[in-house]
């Protein structure tokens, strides 16, 4: 390789990884930018009532269930999953989308209202654990019967 191609190349890569670096650029800023939107209502979000009765009412939804409900928070997001059924209240810079996540890439989103109470919300998506408890627990019981065969 001739001294000319060698510097064509690095002038080449030099020229690349400056649009890269522009293009991680706008990423942030633009990552900064949707952080600030969201911030007022992830704020609301974390002390609102409403998640503290959320986080109740599934619980013993899921007590009811016989099914762990795990709680997390993930940055601004609060998950709660159930038998692989997520739901996640995720804070927009409109408002809180309440997203439920089912079996078959399922996904429903509607706006949550804060000062409501999360009964509703719980009843929407402890079906979709029922759902999924069923089914596992038919796969148990044809499971058992294939062992007893044997």
């Amino acid at each position: 390789m001739s001294f000319l191609d060698n510097l064509e190349n690095n002038l080449k890569a030099l020229e690349s990884r400056d649009e890269a670096d522009s293009t991680v650029q706008r990423r942030r800023e633009s990552d900064r930018h949707n952080a600030r939107a969201i911030a007022p209502w992830a704020e609301k979000l974390k002390n609102s009532e409403f998640v503290k009765n959320l986080m109740q009412q599934a619980t013993r939804a899921g007590f009811q269930l016989r099914t762990k409900v795990h709680i997390t928070w993930i940055g601004p997001v609060l998950r709660l999953e159930g038998r692989q059924q997520r739901l996640e209240l995720q804070p927009t810079p409109e408002g809180v989308m309440a997203v439920m996540f089912g079996d078959a890439r399922e996904v429903r989103r509607k706006p949550v209202d804060l000062a409501s109470d999360p009964e509703s919300l719980v009843r929407e998506w402890i079906p979709m654990i029922e759902e999924r408890k069923r089914i596992e627990d038919e796969a148990a019981r044809a499971g058992e019967d294939l062992l007893e065969e044997i």
